[in-house]
């Protein structure tokens, strides 16, 4: 069945495109459903296809050598996922977990070269979807490398709010499931120690957490914190 252009006419990517460009694109893509935590793509698995999130968010998590999980970034709504062809790799660099209930669409590797020839915006999101990644990677590293524990924490929460923050009446929540856990795999901490800080924070009025939920409630003073500016 062919695909509506209206599910990606909207989308940032695809932005000035003209209709029958939209209609190209989704002539080869097919739509599939993903429960809450399964797996879209597995780390290391054959990369015969590339994705785009149509809803929902997407945890992309890394197993180091050690057998430890750490979790990259997430994945919103109308972004580009495991375009490995873009990179020219042959598998999938880490696996891509539904955080919540998400549609995505597919397309075959075979038509990557069609697709960037025929429409070049296509492939020019992509490339720069790919070195937006690389610069937010290169900025986990400083932060791992020269940030307190507590800094780290601030900035990826912070970062979190940015890219999927809600405004409540509480303050600016994470409009998707994340666990203190999940914070520490960001962060190259413990879940003793996020838990410790959230708590802290929340004291504060800084935040407010629950069970997978967090809301920053002021998030001047928690900037402050990211910077290590606040005084003590």
């Amino acid at each position: 069945m062919t695909l509506d252009r209206s599910l990606i006419a909207g989308l940032r990517a695809f932005a000035g495109l003209q209709a029958d460009d939209l209609d190209a694109i989704l002539a080869s893509a097919r739509s599939s459903r993903f429960p809450k935590d399964s797996e879209v793509f597995a780390q290391g698995a054959d990369a015969q296809q590339f994705f785009l999130l149509l809803s929902g968010h997407v945890r992309v998590v890394r197993a180091t050598p050690e057998g430890e999980q750490v979790i990259a970034r997430y994945i919103n709504e109308g972004e580009l996922l495991g375009i490995a062809v873009a990179m020219g790799s042959s598998t999938y660099p880490a696996s891509a977990i539904a955080a919540v209930d998400c549609v995505v669409l597919a397309w075959p590797n075979a038509v990557w070269s069609e697709l960037r020839s025929r429409v070049p915006a296509f492939g020019a999101n992509a490339y720069k979807t790919l070195g937006s990644r690389l610069q937010e990677t290169q900025e986990r590293v400083v932060e791992m490398s020269t940030q307190q524990v507590e800094q780290r924490i601030a900035s990826a929460v912070l970062r979190l709010v940015t890219q999927s923050g809600r405004r409540t009446s509480a303050g600016i929540e994470i409009d998707f499931p994340i666990s203190r856990q999940d914070i520490a795999e960001m962060t190259g901490s413990t879940l003793h120690t996020v838990s410790r800080l959230l708590s802290a924070w929340e004291d504060q009025g800084i935040v407010r957490s629950g069970r997978q939920k967090v809301t920053v409630t002021d998030p001047h003073a928690l900037i402050l914190v990211a910077e290590n500016r606040r005084r003590r």
